[in-house]
């Protein structure tokens, strides 16, 4: 006898910011959510950006008014639901003679100060630079303004975890390898990467959330055209030892119009990027080249007393970028914006992303969940704009310090503060048992230890080192190959001794198989 495959409102194809999104927000209306991800959630382009919350000081020069409004306008609501993965951060644009006048870049900022109502950010302003700070003493004056820091993949992470917590399913490791189109339904096969083994689900509809991958997975899972191509462009960052001591970023503008930031990094370090090159080829492969690990550390070096040197780059990232194709020649010039490609044509539907930017994630979110509630016959309202993220039901990241140092005094500052920006009041689900720092278990490297990879495993799809490492933590900074050997070991151990007792290992909690975002 065959067995009906399981039936869902929506298959939401891909593991990334976009993707995340919408599998939240449909299942905070009510519907019935899948999440498929081919590799780990955030394992592509949402894990590789500048990791800023903001509005896109540049794009105003490129005339882009209606993109910098909507991201500016989210900043602040972005801000209030996530406290512990974001927080606001002051931006230092030093001024320098091949910059435009200094009025017109004020006039820009205040422009940038007023597109959208701000109630948390302070404004912008002129200021001088004296000898004492980090940059070259030829750099006197310039302008601060206000934009947002963000734990990208963190916020994926915990936008899955919400998704989940409301009803949906979130399958990582697992591949939407083919779907066949009805009249009112999908036949998805679903394949299981880790044990190349299939299942069928039914779909009313699918969202296309595939990020670099949106245009190729028509002709390899929809059998189809894509209706429209992506450009793909690749951007680069270093992470090296920090640069200013001080709180605020840098935002530096070359003579060639580019613009780089220089961000404080996880206390010790700071990340440096980004740049835009042409990329052909798999998105996940995306590696920095030498040149351009050269103009970073040359624009900084243009800057900063500090100078630095390719053996000073202690860490790199590049993730690709899917932009909208629209024929501009300046790769950094091509629009940020995103777009809908909604088919039906009296057949199932589907939804497809093209573009978008972290920023706004939760209004793309909304208005494609619009789109399928629309289509279902469901009358819901919105309501992602004042949701907390799991672990963001706290004011302030003092407050919930202090609240853990009192419950639990032996943790060490350090560790508190990781905690807090980490997981919020998560962090309360691995510490409850907990009376003495050997409580923690096995210290695995940094200021990781086993209570916290077991929650990781168990509660956030982590199933390797570098899930854990680089995704869920940035604990990667810290540790050597023997020490990353070590914890692989732990993982792999520790999910065969749980099937070893005939129980699913808690790797799989949340299923396996998705094309990344």
């Amino acid at each position: 006898m065959s067995v009906e495959p399981q039936s869902y409102d929506v298959v939401v194809v891909g593991g990334g910011i976009n993707g995340a999104g919408i599998a939240m927000d449909a299942a905070g209306r009510g519907l019935k959510v899948l999440l498929c991800e081919m590799n780990d959630l955030a394992s592509a382009t949402s894990s590789n950006s500048s990791k800023l919350i903001h509005g896109g000081l540049r794009y105003l020069e490129q005339y882009e008014f209606g993109l910098v409004r909507k991201a500016l306008a989210e900043r602040e609501a972005l801000l209030r639901n996530s406290p512990h993965i974001m927080w606001p951060m002051r931006f230092r644009l030093p001024h320098r003679p091949h910059l435009r006048p200094a009025w017109m870049i004020r006039a820009g900022l205040f422009l940038y100060d007023h597109l959208a109502r701000r109630e948390i950010l302070p404004g912008s302003r002129a200021i001088r630079f004296d000898q004492s700070g980090p940059l070259k003493a030829s750099i006197t004056r310039g302008f601060e303004y206000s934009d947002g820091w963000v734990d990208d993949a963190r916020l994926v992470v915990l936008t899955a975890k919400k998704a989940e917590q409301l009803g949906a399913t979130i399958l990582t490791r697992t591949k939407c390898v083919n779907a066949v189109r009805g009249r009112d339904h999908w036949q998805v096969t679903l394949r299981d990467t880790r044990r190349q083994t299939d299942r069928m689900v039914s779909a009313k509809t699918i969202v296309n959330a595939s990020g670099p991958w949106v245009s190729t997975l028509f002709g390899e899972s929809l059998a189809m055209p894509a209706p429209k191509m992506i450009r793909l462009v690749k951007g680069s960052h270093i992470v090296v030892p920090r640069l200013n001591q001080d709180d605020e970023a840098y935002i530096l503008q070359n003579e060639d119009e580019r613009i780089v930031f220089v961000i404080p990094y996880e206390d010790r370090f700071s990340l440096v990027g980004t740049t835009d090159v042409e990329y052909q080829g798999d998105p996940g492969e995306a590696k920095i080249s030498a040149e351009e690990t050269s103009y970073l550390l040359n624009i900084v070096n243009d800057h900063f007393k500090r100078q630095l040197i390719p053996a000073d780059v202690i860490w790199s990232f590049s993730g690709v970028r899917p932009l909208m194709d629209d024929e501009e020649e300046n790769a950094q010039k091509a629009s940020r914006d995103y777009t809908f490609e909604v088919s039906d044509d009296e057949q199932a539907l589907l939804i497809s992303v093209f573009g978008g930017k972290i920023t706004t994630y939760r209004k793309l979110a909304e208005a494609a969940t619009d789109k399928l509630c629309q289509y279902l016959g469901v009358s819901k309202v919105r309501w992602t704009k004042t949701a907390a993220l799991p672990g963001g039901d706290f004011d302030n990241q003092d407050s919930l310090a202090a609240s853990l140092k009192h419950t639990y005094p032996w943790l060490s500052d350090a560790l508190v503060s990781r905690y807090v920006r980490t997981y919020g009041t998560l962090c309360r689900e691995f510490l409850h048992d907990c009376t003495a720092m050997t409580d923690l278990g096995t210290h695995f490297l940094g200021s990781l230890y086993e209570k916290e990879v077991d929650y990781l495993v168990h509660n956030e799809w982590a199933v390797t080192a570098d899930d854990i490492l680089w995704r869920r933590t940035k604990q990667g900074l810290y540790a050597s190959a023997s020490e990353v050997e070590a914890l692989e070991r732990y993982l792999i151990t520790r999910a065969s001794g749980l099937s070893a007792t005939g129980t699913r290992p808690d790797t799989d909690t949340a299923g396996g198989i998705g094309l990344s975002g």
